[in-house]
């Protein structure tokens, strides 16, 4: 039950709302029966820190890992906005639409014994402040990566993405290469297959005009982000998402009103030429490779982690996650982190040879 009450006036005006972009998006998501009972996790498998940096939490030590720390960076495209956790060599986490970095906030505590791990705040999202005119498209998200990691002196990293991140992902490590220890690509934009036919209605209702009424809608009644007419078929089981996590992904996009325009023109900019631009190179990739999907996926059909493993030479393992769905790195975080240090290691142990 959501903690936020509110009356049956506002709730309607909620609805409101968000029932022409819902009555779209029915018709493109609802294929079956709606699954919510728990399943049974089950995988096949194919073969220094700057001067500059702003630090907002302070960071502790315990006997085994460190906690996780806020901080910020100015680069060229904006003040980035960044969690990291651990030491050593760097682990780099993309997110994607409507989402930040809190998506990885598993991958950083677990893995933080063998990896510096950093889980980026893309453009237009989470706490990144950019300027108005800013670039936004997923290309100018790819080059400010580089920029992050200019900024902070890191030369090569474990990279991982995940939805639009995957996107982002690929066309990093398209253009620059010599930045990739390893690559981990998880459901996400492939090839000419995006935006997704089932995101499609979201993005016309934001180009309609209501992105911010839809967003405030979901943050007064969670409830209105888990059903299947918003982002409830992006998980697995949408029920067990918390108001808390709700909070952290929505909230940032609705401080300023640039903040929610940035949003918009991040959604406007979705144009699968930027991936088709770097398919030549993509297919020239020799870093190791990991691909991890969800055959649930709404959005994402398992047939583009084929295309994939197909295309991307450095490709060593290609895994499906039964029944899972597009957030799985927040569901299935023992699973997945599981696979990214069983990747890590042969990676680490192949460059060692």
């Amino acid at each position: 039950m959501n903690k936020n009450k509110v009356d049956g006036g506002v709730r309607e005006k909620c609805w409101q709302t968000v029932r022409p972009f819902a009555a779209l998006l029915v018709g493109a998501l609802i294929v079956g029966p709606y699954l919510v009972g728990s399943m049974l996790a089950q995988a096949t498998t194919d073969a220094p820190v700057t001067p500059f940096i702003r630090v907002s939490e302070g960071f502790v030590m315990n006997a085994k890992k460190s906690s996780p720390i806020h901080r910020s960076v100015q680069t060229p495209s904006g003040r980035i906005s960044y969690t990291e956790q651990g030491t050593g060599s760097v682990a780099l986490f993309v997110h994607g639409v409507l989402l930040n970095g809190y998506l990885w906030r598993h991958q950083l505590a677990d893995l933080s014994d063998i990896r510096r791990c950093i889980a980026v705040d893309l453009l237009a999202h989470g706490d990144t402040e950019i300027a108005p005119d800013q670039d936004v498209s997923v290309t100018a998200n790819a080059k400010m990566l580089k920029e992050l990691l200019d900024a902070l002196n890191i030369d090569q990293v474990d990279l991982v993405g995940n939805d639009s991140g995957g996107g982002i992902a690929q066309i990093f490590a398209a253009l620059y290469p010599e930045r990739i220890r390893s690559l981990t690509l998880t459901d996400c934009d492939t090839h000419d297959n995006w935006p997704p036919q089932a995101f499609k209605p979201f993005l016309e209702m934001a180009a309609a005009g209501g992105l911010r009424g839809t967003l405030e809608a979901m943050l007064s009644d969670k409830s209105v982000y888990r059903s299947p007419q918003a982002l409830g078929p992006a998980y697995e089981h949408p029920e067990q998402v918390s108001d808390g996590s709700i909070e952290q992904y929505l909230r940032p996009f609705l401080r300023t009103e640039q903040r929610t325009r940035d949003l918009q023109r991040f959604l406007a900019a979705f144009d699968n030429k930027q991936t088709l631009a770097i398919e030549a190179r993509l297919k020239t990739l020799k870093a190791p490779t990991l691909i991890v999907w969800g055959t649930d996926d709404v959005y994402f059909d398992v047939k583009w982690s084929h295309w994939l493993a197909d295309n991307i030479p450095g490709t060593r393992r290609r895994v499906e996650f039964k029944g899972a769905r597009v957030f799985f790195p927040e569901e299935r975080w023992e699973e997945f982190n599981t696979e990214l240090r069983a990747h890590w290691l042969a990676a680490q142990q192949k460059s060692a040879s």
